[in-house]
């Protein structure tokens, strides 16, 4: 059984100004730049809490928390909600709309089968959230999950919420609309129970920080006196119906920072792969990849090469047996296994060092017109009902396989965690 229950959000209050100088984008997905900018819009801006520059900012985010909520810049709701999340955004010259909800989610092991991950985690990530977890007992940021609705009955209900007036209107820092809804009636909570009581979740975005939940459960669980409805054991989570319309995954690019490619390799291609030079403009060969089944580009700062795959037996002996078919086929399983390692022979690649993760085309090749990589290798995304069957089948795909577009904003909720607290 999934259990998910409201709970009594901290949130910005009219003293700490607009929400458009307040928000951010994810912790990991704020560069020096973009943290810079986001001092420079406002004292209260979120950042300053989940990514500060100061050097001990565990404890500075900590005593910020503290001092905005006896200043009212933050302030607790006295009454449980669950919040209805919208977002609406403009890609590819399409506008798309996604509506999930911000609920408590009860934290359960990956062993229970009730909320499973699909990619695979690094270690560093998880005690940095762990330290922060620690110092400020506050959820700063949801986490992403999605759920079966085949029958509509979520949809169907936001649907009807996102004709009322929002609670919040505003757009954040990339020009994605963010309108949010606060529920309180039994009847409505107790709608979104009951429809996702029986399914199945999976982890989006955030496995660094549920991995990090559970742990720091388990450490509150051994040092303090608690309760099934003590705070601590649950996680603020973004969930999200899979046959959501506006359910976007955009590809996540590799380049590779070291490694040159040469004719050698090339020919290596070759045997597995149909190879021809297409022309090195970031919309043509995001076409050749929008047209083709297992299909790769490659760039290397002159010239570009479309590969096509020509047999998926072919590779199958480069794949691990106890695999899934659907894991096999994957196009960033293919990359990985096929054309990294078995053909170019580049051995475990280390992120930041050898290899580097970019999500537009042209950022990509610009990476390499500058110097920054050798070469880039662009690839199609996967689909949203993929990553729920190779998490159901209990496997793992390659690290940043998918990449949930929009982001979800922060600043919005934090969920306190502090001894006594109860849901």
């Amino acid at each position: 059984m999934v259990e998910i229950r409201p709970f009594r959000a901290i949130h910005y209050t009219e003293k700490a100004g607009d929400y458009e100088n307040l928000i951010t984008q994810p912790y990991d997905k704020i560069d020096q730049n973009m943290q810079r900018e986001y001092y420079r819009k406002s004292r209260y801006n979120y950042c300053r809490l989940t990514l500060p520059v100061e050097e001990n900012r565990y404890e500075i985010s900590k005593q910020r928390i503290l001092r905005w909520i006896k200043e009212g810049i933050l302030s607790k709701d006295k009454e449980p909600a669950i919040f209805v999340y919208r977002q609406e955004f403009r890609l590819f010259r399409k506008t798309h709309t996604r509506t999930g909800f911000i609920a408590a989610l009860r934290l359960q092991p990956y062993e229970e089968n009730k909320v499973l991950p699909h990619e695979i985690t690094h270690k560093g990530p998880k005690i940095d959230r762990l330290n922060m977890l620690r110092a400020t007992q506050r959820n700063l940021e949801t986490g992403f999950l999605l759920y079966p609705d085949p029958e509509k009955t979520t949809i169907n209900f936001f649907a009807q919420i996102a004709k009322t007036r929002p609670l919040i209107d505003t757009n954040d820092s990339l020009g994605v609309r963010n309108l949010i809804w606060r529920l309180t009636n039994p009847e409505n909570i107790k709608l979104i129970q009951e429809a996702v009581i029986d399914k199945q979740f999976v982890i989006a975005d955030g496995h660094h920080r549920y991995e990090t939940a559970i742990a720091y459960r388990n450490e509150r669980r051994r040092h303090e006196e608690w309760d099934k409805n003590s705070a601590f054991n649950f996680r603020m989570s973004y969930m999200v119906p899979i046959q959501d319309e506006g359910l976007i995954i955009l590809p996540i690019h590799r380049l590779l920072k070291r490694i040159e490619l040469t004719t050698d390799t090339l020919q290596g291609f070759q045997k597995f792969f149909t190879v021809s030079e297409i022309n090195a403009d970031a919309e043509n060969l995001r076409n050749f990849l929008d047209n083709n089944k297992h299909a790769f580009c490659i760039y290397d700062g002159k010239k570009a090469y479309g590969l096509l795959l020509k047999n998926e037996k072919n590779v199958s002996q480069f794949m691990d047996t106890t695999w899934s078919d659907t894991l096999c086929s994957l196009d960033v399983t293919i990359l990985r296994d096929v054309i990294f390692k078995a053909i170019m022979k580049t051995g475990k690649l280390k992120i930041d060092d050898d290899i580097l993760y970019v999500r537009w085309i042209k950022d990509a090749m610009r990476k390499v017109d500058n110097g920054k990589a050798k070469l880039a290798f662009l690839v199609n995304s996967t689909t949203p009902e993929k990553v729920l069957e190779i998490a159901r089948n209990r496997e793992r795909m390659p690290e940043k396989s998918t990449d949930f577009y929009p982001k979800m904003v922060s600043g919005f909720t934090m969920m306190d965690l502090s001894l006594g607290e109860k849901l």
